[in-house]
């Protein structure tokens, strides 16, 4: 196994992200390393006073097609690739005037930027980089002598290692940096081979890459004894991978996991009709709430459920304003997500230091399409976001009793949630704000009757007589096979039911609706939430 330092005297560089790349270029030509640069790379460096190679040069070819053809030539893939302890290969290089190249300095065309600014289709082939890969690929395979980098943030570390190694890098980095390189280059594949599958409307590709950019590494995931870290993958949608965090301790896996069901909850309610709060326990909503305003929405949302609340996660539909704020911090919370804050409520959350507050700029859109993804042993689970919203549905009467528009409003709202709780779900509503919600059992009834129960411990604590669930609505996220778990609602209180129908047994199910006098629509659309 190699373990020998290289000593770098050659570094080819060639990159769209400029960023530290003349401060870089400049302390490696005090260090007498030879640079090689191309188009814009090569002019930066030029224009800052750098003695500097075109690639033409050293190839005795010039760039041609607008720049697609420049780097893919004998002389750079030899630099990169001949091995250094191989007679053969030096001989080789020594007849066809190949000069080797100890390292690299490549980032890609912008492909995820350009995807992500909303490029049209010519752009985005555009941005395709063919070289790049090529050269890091090939550096990376030789990485027993080449050092390849990807990534800005890496600079320090390269100057650190030739100033400690008289000049020379260790193994040990080149190994890292190979793994970053080819890392990097699957990532960026990943993204153009979805982008052309979605293009192309294929709905199941042969071949499915993913790929994404380290935003943090973890202390732990789930439990304290597993490994984690937390990947962008650069799609452009409001939420947790894309806010901005204020203050507060670094989020944990639970964290960043709860608050994207927080916030892809939220994002249901549109802040042009009314201020909406929600707030998750272990990746389930456990109060939400439209209101006035967020501080009304809040208190609604709350009361659902006010001892779950305790260490959960809140997400606002508006911006986090001064008085939300006053209310939100009085229980113990672990973050706060809203697209906006005002400096006041910033302040007065900035008084609990440990906890989070992430601005995410915008809300994430429902109807928008996007990938979910799921391991399973041996394979991955790839589907459609559920974009599913209840207001685009034609939602189908099939009781005897007409709901009142009061119920028919409660009924959206209540489907609107149910799309967001673990199955079998059950929401019951009241009023713009659930009342009762019951997630995650092996039985719709099970789930049905903890719903009532949560509604009936809801109305204790706030000192009312009567369950929260009485003239409620219940919603379910799929079919009741039977007609129990719509009785066990009825028997709650609750006066109209919404879900999707489909069961051999809707018969018996609407006449048991009829004969408690429930009014029951059918949305025709499933929300299973695994």
């Amino acid at each position: 196994m190699p373990t020998r330092k290289e000593r770098v005297t050659r570094a080819l560089i060639s990159v769209s992200d400029k960023t530290g790349v003349v401060d870089f270029a400049r302390a490696l030509a005090e260090r007498g390393v030879a640079l090689v640069s191309t188009g814009g790379t090569h002019r930066a460096l030029a224009e800052a006073g750098l003695t500097v190679q075109e690639v033409s040069d050293l190839t005795g070819f010039p760039e041609m097609m607008d720049g697609r053809v420049k780097t893919l030539h004998p002389k750079v893939h030899g630099g990169l690739l001949g091995l250094r302890d191989n007679p053969e290969h030096q001989a080789a290089m020594l007849a066809h005037g190949i000069v080797e190249i100890d390292l690299l300095v490549v980032n890609l065309y912008p492909f995820e930027a350009t995807l992500a600014a909303g490029g049209d289709y010519a752009a985005l082939v555009e941005n395709i980089d063919i070289g790049g890969p090529a050269m890091i690929r090939a550096g990376a395979k030789n990485h027993e002598s080449v050092a390849v980098v990807v990534d800005p943030a890496d600079y320090e570390a390269i100057l650190a290692e030739l100033s400690e190694h008289e000049g020379a890098t260790t193994y040990t980095l080149r190994k890292r940096l190979a793994q970053k390189a080819y890392a990097r280059t699957a990532a960026y594949d990943a993204a153009i081979s979805n982008w052309l599958a979605d293009a192309l409307e294929v709905e199941a590709p042969t071949y499915r890459a993913l790929g994404g950019t380290l935003a943090q590494a973890m202390r732990y995931g789930e439990n304290p004894h597993q490994k984690a870290a937390f990947y962008r993958t650069g799609e452009d949608r409001p939420g947790v991978a894309t806010a901005r965090q204020v203050q507060g301790k670094t989020l944990s896996y639970n964290n960043i996991n709860d608050t994207d069901a927080a916030y892809e909850c939220v994002g249901e309610f549109d802040p042009a009709e009314s201020a909406a709060v929600v707030i998750v326990k272990h990746a389930n909503p456990c109060g939400v709430a439209t209101g006035a305003t967020l501080a009304d929405a809040y208190a609604r949302a709350l009361a659902c459920d006010p001892v779950s609340a305790f260490g959960g996660i809140v997400a606002t539909n508006r911006t986090l304003d001064a008085e939300a704020a006053a209310r939100i911090v009085e229980v113990f919370t672990e973050v706060i997500i809203a697209p906006d804050a005002t400096p006041e409520a910033i302040e007065i959350v900035g008084a609990k230091k440990n906890l989070r507050l992430l601005l995410a700029g915008g809300l994430p859109d429902p109807r928008a399409k996007g990938l979910c993804v799921r391991t399973v042993a041996g394979g991955l689970l790839v589907q459609e976001r559920d974009d599913a919203v209840v207001a685009d549905m034609t939602l189908n009467v099939v009781t005897r009793r007409q709901p009142t528009a009061r119920e028919m409003a409660d009924l959206a709202f209540a489907f609107r949630v149910a799309k967001h709780v673990k199955s079998n779900a059950i929401v019951y509503a009241r009023d713009g704000a659930t009342v009762g919600v019951g997630a995650g059992q092996m039985s719709r009834v099970d789930s049905s009757r903890i719903a009532a129960w949560k509604a009936a411990e809801a109305a204790r604590a706030l000192n009312i007589p009567e369950s929260l669930a009485k003239g409620s609505v219940v919603a379910s996220d799929a079919f009741f096979p039977f007609p129990d778990g719509l009785l066990a609602a009825a028997e709650a209180g609750a006066t109209a039911v919404i879900q999707p129908g489909g069961s051999v047994r809707d018969p018996d199910v609407i006449a048991a609706a009829d004969e408690a006098g429930l009014a029951m629509v059918f949305t025709g659309t499933r929300h299973f939430r695994h």
